[in-house]
């Protein structure tokens, strides 16, 4: 009988500021690789200032998702809320449960660290956020801006949350806080 090749694959978590510059840069590559082109300069800062869930197959990167500390007003009170950014898997390493590493690292630092998680999914990412327990928030959305709150109809539908602590209406008003670029 041959010998099966198995390869090794090992999942690391860190906060930005425990990033090498290569590994950032790295980061920023599968991403920009993985949005074809479609993952700006403020999807990057969207990405950067939390922590990374990274699967590396001998030492290189295949794998990546961060988790975001950001502000949600629901309910009238303000949720500490873990966002989820920059979800990728390489190409070529797709459907082999490299997405789903990255999501159990990220959804256990949200689990203990968070009273709500979000998200925005595109389409073709919703069974896969759904199958992990994800919800699709009902309600309409919102952003705070300096002059008060703007509803982004366009978001609607497209966000999904993770309850930690947070009693929630998925059906009533979600309000994120405002940030350059994609604000969901």
């Amino acid at each position: 009988m041959p010998l099966r090749t198995i390869r090794m694959t090992d999942v690391r978590t860190a906060h930005t500021a425990d990033l090498t510059d290569a590994e950032l840069a790295a980061i920023r590559t599968l991403l920009d690789d993985a949005f074809e082109g479609d993952f700006s300069d403020d999807d990057w800062d969207h990405t950067v200032g939390g922590m990374h869930a990274l699967v590396l197959d001998a030492g290189e990167l295949i794998g990546h998702g961060s988790l975001v500390q950001r502000r949600m007003l629901h309910g009238g009170r303000a949720l500490r809320t873990g966002y989820v950014e920059g979800v990728a898997v390489r190409a070529d390493r797709r459907r082999q449960g490299h997405g789903a590493a990255v999501m159990r690292e990220l959804e256990r630092v949200l689990r203990g660290a968070y009273e709500l998680g979000a998200l925005s999914a595109s389409d073709d990412a919703v069974p896969f956020y759904t199958a992990r327990g994800w919800q699709i928030w009902r309600g309409p959305s919102a952003v705070m801006t300096a002059t008060g709150i703007e509803r982004t109809e366009e978001d609607d539908g497209g966000i999904y949350v993770l309850p930690v602590t947070a009693k929630i209406d998925p059906d009533a008003e979600l309000v994120c806080d405002w940030r350059p670029g994609d604000v969901w």
